[in-house]
């Protein structure tokens, strides 16, 4: 391409992008926030029983979902949207392009969308899809999208799958899934957690490696047109769609049979939701900062709420690395921090050494919140850590080298000098799953004592794999009421150590199961470089430069 095309590449953009505003938003918002106005401004004037009348005879054409029959279906085709027939939706796409505004893009991209919602109100759908796309994609990278698809995503979808319309997908031999969401979000998650064979979607317009926030030159997909032409003359076997769409209707009046979905709010949530012990692929891991699905309301309150979280989070740091355990348990208890500790403290080594306690690893704050239950100093040894959460650590830390033999001689010499405590997992986890142990501790001690802890967190997430680690305490103290439990399990019988005449893999295993049962979750023999490179293309080592 020549120097004077690529001059004129970002003048066209702009003068698409400005006929796209004056004509569509100009000319055709007015006229639908009119009608919508006309329609639900003075819906209160409305019996409940006139709208019940009026809601349940809109759309009798085709069956519920649940009356769909599942056997005997291996050798067929089933059509359908993730958008509201697939996930358990509001008609609202909003919440997910809130996560890619905010994972992928910034929290001031994340704001704009927000601020946005008013106008988005009045939109018909077709608009509400394009302004939503450009303030989400607008400059975002090619890259960042792919890692908030793969690390964020999934999650997300999962926990608001429709068991009854995944039940039907999955009961088909072949799946074939139309949506005017851009295909560049849903695509990787259909394909590998539902295992659906093609996905057709809205393309989006890029120019080298960033999204313009543009649609390409095919438009928003028309799911019937994009049926017909991937099936031609040929029928799919079953076709699921929105009990309130009449474009739905016309999608699937194209199929052999034809199911809807209704609205969440028309049925019982409780019976649409999928148990985590139903997910097709088993949720380990996942990245990304909010512990909340950001709807409008939801996102707002946590804008509302950064200014006094941001406060909190500093106070709570000073209280733990300044004050004494007492008074730093007390104001912290107190500021909203909830902290459970189960079991007691051991006795005092016999043979002068110090006690190594073996934890799971769920934050960065696991040494420093055992430290405070037990009242007393620790030291901590870690893979990987900033140098900026060295300084603010309230305990001692040191760096490993990922050396055997050099890791072992700093940890034998440490333990001469005191307490020590271990993460043998070598990574945290958010969910319900430990990871495989390293068995270097259990080679070094006989005096082992398991400490089974767990957090919860209701807005951040206090740990991420692509993002600035040394972030990790201010976001977890961020939380309104961040909780943390800590379970002290006891020592480990001298015949089940090293001492005892077991291996150092078998003690490693031995306490993994202890500690997963104590708390409820399952054992993997998933390693940090399994975690690290499935959501952050890496092995996990921090570079200080970014941390």
């Amino acid at each position: 391409m020549s120097a004077p095309v690529k001059a004129m590449e970002f003048p066209m953009v702009l003068l698409r992008l400005a006929d796209w505003f004056f004509y569509h938003l100009l000319a055709n918002s007015f006229y639908t926030a009119a009608m919508k106005l006309k329609n639900n401004g003075f819906f209160f004037l409305k019996t409940p029983s006139t709208i019940k009348s009026t809601s349940s005879h809109v759309f009798p054409l085709y069956p519920n979902v649940t009356k769909c029959n599942l056997h005997g279906r291996k050798s067929q085709t089933v059509v359908c949207d993730i958008h509201g027939c697939l996930l358990r939706s509001d008609h609202s796409f909003f919440p997910y392009f809130m996560l890619v505004a905010f994972e992928g893009g910034s929290i001031f991209r994340a704001f704009f969308l927000l601020l946005s919602w008013p106008i988005l109100f009045v939109l018909d759908y077709d608009l509400k899809m394009r302004v939503m796309i450009f303030i989400t994609f607008c400059g975002l990278r090619k890259k960042d999208m792919d890692n908030v698809s793969r690390a964020v995503l999934p999650k997300f979808y999962l926990e608001n799958i429709n068991l009854h319309a995944y039940e039907v997908l999955e009961s088909a031999g072949s799946k074939v899934v139309f949506t005017t969401v851009p295909r560049v979000m849903v695509e990787g998650f259909l394909k590998e957690y539902l295992r659906v064979d093609s996905v057709l979607g809205t393309e989006l317009h890029t120019n080298g490696k960033y999204f313009t926030g543009l649609l390409s030159s095919s438009g928003l997909l028309v799911k019937h047109r994009a049926l017909k032409e991937y099936f031609g003359e040929r029928r799919p076997d079953i076709g699921l769609g929105t009990s309130s769409s009449i474009h739905d209707h016309l999608f699937i009046s194209l199929c052999k049979e034809a199911y809807v979905v209704v609205n969440r709010s028309e049925e019982n949530k409780s019976t649409t939701i999928m148990p985590r012990e139903r997910y097709p692929k088993a949720l380990v891991f996942h990245d990304g900062r909010l512990a909340f699905l950001p709807t409008p309301a939801a996102t707002l309150s946590m804008f509302m709420w950064l200014p006094i979280g941001i406060f909190l989070a500093l106070f709570r740091l000073f209280v733990g690395i300044f004050l004494p355990y007492n008074l730093s348990i007390l104001l912290g208890v107190g500021s909203g921090v909830n902290i459970r500790v189960k079991g007691t403290a051991p006795k005092k080594s016999l043979n002068g050494k110090g006690v190594l306690y073996v934890c799971t690893h769920r934050t960065l704050l696991d040494p420093v919140f055992l430290s405070t239950s037990l009242k007393k100093p620790l030291t901590a040894v870690t893979y990987s850590l900033s140098k900026m959460s060295e300084i603010m650590a309230p305990i001692r830390t040191v760096r490993l080298s990922r050396d055997r033999r050099r890791d072992g001689e700093t940890m034998q010499r440490l333990l001469s000098e005191g307490d020590l405590v271990v993460c043998p997992e070598g990574t945290t986890c958010r969910e319900p799953y430990l990871l495989r142990f390293s068995s270097l501790f259990a080679e070094l001690a006989d005096e082992i004592v398991p400490v089974a802890m767990n957090t919860n967190v209701t807005m951040f997430y206090g740990t991420t794999a692509s993002g600035l680690k040394c972030l990790d305490p201010v976001f977890f103290l961020m939380n309104p009421r961040p909780s943390y439990s800590v379970h002290i399990l006891g020592k480990v019988p001298r015949e089940m150590t090293c001492a005892g005449g077991k291996t150092g893999h078998e003690v490693a295993n031995y306490l993994q199961r202890q500690l997963a049962a104590a708390l409820g979750f399952q054992c993997t023999s998933l390693t940090r470089r399994d975690k690290y490179l499935m959501l952050a293309g890496n092995e996990g080592v921090v570079n200080d430069d970014r941390s």
